[in-house]
């Protein structure tokens, strides 16, 4: 799979000749992003990746084995940012601000701050530079040369052209008030499965990655709740302390008559919540300390089960659940 004549007419049109600072989540649309602008001989002049303290760890194991892809293409590796806190703040990044708040990210409630706060804005300072604080820092070289061209830098996302990106990016602004925006992907017209089979071909299937995405992500799926427990059980234990921090703190309103009992009654106790419109937990609609106690994946304690036996078991119904476009399962059967 090789980009045609008219594929590098239209990435060359929109890119062609701009400063271009990439936006690299170390997932499956950034990394064959990545691949098509080697491919369109398109060098980004900056690539970015925001760390969060909250990846598992084979997203950063792929931040690395790119970074070497990257230095055999004679490219600069990628650059990490970091929001930092003020000092005396109670916590330095998402999940402590998320517990010391007693809330749940953001995107459970339908929102995107949390992104926003600690993806977006620490990427954006890296570009143009802060004057003070716990984020100052000089402008990058790219900035400087915008400023001198009197140009903008093209942002670019990764963004594919299935229906979920597709969605997402539908009612997005084409800039914002320092930067272009450009989704390589949905030029090429490049949906997910695409995206796969292009870092199979140019890079080797083990360089397909797992889904980017923190371990205590709302838009995690039934499956990827059953990897994580087969794979990452800490991480998992970690999640489920932070919805019951959240969902029985100050801002609980599981007391109310509505409900006619807590939260944490109706974890313990019910086979599934009373319907009602208020954010129930991680998965938004459910419960994970719920699903978890349900489908025994936590002893009484809530304590995940890490038993050979229990893990096998979690890995099964993971594969058994998952669909074909994902990305696990091509690597897993390539």
């Amino acid at each position: 799979m090789v980009l045609s004549a008219h594929q590098r007419r239209l990435l060359h049109g929109a890119l062609g000749g701009r400063l271009l600072a990439a936006c690299f989540g170390a997932g499956v649309d950034s990394t064959a992003m990545l691949v098509a602008l080697k491919l369109a001989d398109l060098r980004p002049h900056l690539i970015t990746f925001a760390n969060l303290n909250a990846e598992k760890q084979e997203t950063l194991d792929h931040l690395d084995r790119m970074n070497a892809v990257l230095a055999q293409w004679g490219w600069d590796t990628v650059t990490v940012c970091q929001k930092e806190t003020l000092p005396g703040t109670a916590y330095s990044d998402l999940y402590g601000n998320c517990m010391a708040n007693e809330t749940l990210p953001s995107l459970a409630f339908g929102l995107k701050s949390c992104s926003i706060k600690w993806k977006q804005k620490p990427q954006d300072q890296l570009i143009k530079g802060v004057k003070s604080g716990p984020n100052a820092c000089s402008p990058h070289p790219i900035w400087i040369e915008a400023q001198r061209r009197g140009e903008r830098i093209v942002k670019l996302i990764g963004y594919d052209c299935g229906r979920a990106d597709m969605r997402r990016s539908r009612n997005l602004p084409e800039a914002d008030a320092d930067f272009d925006f450009s989704y390589p992907l949905q030029i090429l017209g490049w949906d997910r499965a695409a995206c796969v089979e292009i870092i199979t071909e140019t890079l080797g299937a083990e360089m397909v990655p797992i889904k980017s995405a923190c371990f205590f992500c709302p838009a995690s799926k039934i499956w990827e709740l059953y990897w994580l427990a087969g794979h990452h059980p800490d991480q998992l234990e970690r999640a489920l302390v932070l919805e019951r921090n959240a969902l029985t703190g100050r801002h609980s309103r599981f007391d109310a008559i509505e409900f006619g009992a807590s939260w944490d009654e109706l974890v313990r106790t019910a086979d599934r919540f009373p319907s009602t419109s208020t954010t129930i937990g991680l998965g938004r609609s459910f419960s994970w300390n719920q699903w978890a106690r349900v489908n025994g994946v936590v002893d009484e304690n809530f304590r995940v089960r890490r038993g050979a036996v229990d893990r096998a078991r979690f890995l099964a119904l993971a594969d058994q659940l998952r669909r074909d476009d994902n990305a696990v399962d091509r690597r897993a059967a390539a």
